[in-house]
């Protein structure tokens, strides 16, 4: 996954862990640290259940949508069913101050009173993203795109030539973006899985491997090549597409993407870098692992970010703004 640093993930995440901090949903802040956060969040594998076991309790026996899960009136409308190719006129647009919930790490959680969920692609079903659909959420789509995971279905399908530097995650390697001609059939398999799954959008990660080692030598325009290809990508098929982090290339992506999904700006004094997306009216989907709730959510709020704070891990957890 990315970050900043990516390399400071692994001492983040055992520091958290031994935080013991709380699961509940909105509940206490985990314990501090001390220690800033500046990767991103882990993975672990974990399969998505929702294809052998019953509806949760929480919906009635006819399945019928929460009603508490009404759409964010902020949200653009979107008239097409979820899975189909949707003319840009029509494609879902986050709007500045859409709330969300942000978990890549166990069962998903749907009692999240949010329109917008963002999931692992790969490790949640059709019947998920439908399930989230009926309670009336939009769902976007994790996949990683800056780099390989040997956890993937698909990690046989990488040439290994393409394979890079550890990027500082537990059987992740730095993907060599130069080579556009073998990663865009692989990059678009992951988002027509993403488009066939009914998710509404996509939220391709490490696009900023240009600063970092990757073990080749990635130039920003090399950088803006790539994900400007996964951008066409996704609208090809219908989905809104989020741009990862990469703040030095907001001005050149703005338009490109749909909105944007930032880790920790507050922690490194960065929040105003994100402001072309909220000119346009495009939001940005924000978090913090190290910093308290009180201390970015006045300027988050300001800036028309939608913020929150999360553990490392990316569980259910969530203390939003």
């Amino acid at each position: 996954m990315t970050g900043r640093h990516v390399g400071a993930g692994l001492l983040a995440l055992a520091l958290l862990a031994l935080a013991g901090c709380s699961t509940a949903d909105d509940g206490p802040d985990p314990e501090e640290s001390g220690t800033p956060s500046s990767a991103a969040p882990g993975r672990t594998g974990t399969p998505d259940p929702d294809e052998d076991e019953d509806e949760d309790e929480d919906e009635d026996e006819e399945g019928r949508a929460d009603p508490s899960g009404s759409a964010d009136p902020s949200e653009s409308a979107d008239s097409h069913g979820p899975g189909t190719n949707r003319p840009a006129s029509r494609r879902w647009r986050p709007r500045p101050g859409t709330r969300w919930q942000w978990q890549l790490d166990g069962r998903v959680d749907m009692s999240v009173d949010v329109p917008v969920y963002d999931i692992d692609g790969f490790e949640n079903s059709a019947k998920t993203v439908a399930r989230l659909h009926a309670r009336g959420r939009k769902v976007i789509c994790y996949i990683n795109a800056g780099a390989w995971e040997k956890f993937r279905p698909d990690q046989a399908d990488f040439p290994k030539e393409l394979l890079g530097e550890n990027n500082g995650w537990a059987g992740e390697r730095w993907l060599d973006i130069r080579r556009l001609d073998v990663l865009e059939p692989l990059m678009a398999a992951r988002i027509e899985m993403c488009r066939k799954k009914g998710f509404d959008a996509v939220e391709p990660d490490l696009t900023e491997g240009y600063r970092n080692t990757t073990g080749f030598p990635l130039t920003a325009a090399h950088q803006l090549d790539f994900n400007r290809m996964l951008a066409k990508l996704a609208h090809d098929r219908g989905l809104a597409v989020g741009l990862k982090n990469d703040l030095d290339q907001i001005p050149e992506l703005v338009g490109d993407f749909d909105f944007a999904v930032n880790e920790e700006c507050a922690q490194f004094g960065e929040c105003d870098r994100l402001a072309p997306f909220v000119r346009r009216d495009k939001a940005v989907f924000h978090v913090e692992y190290a910093l308290a709730p009180d201390a970015f959510c006045r300027d988050a709020k300001r800036l028309g970010l939608s913020s929150m704070r999360k553990r490392l891990d990316l569980d259910s957890w969530r203390k939003p703004c």
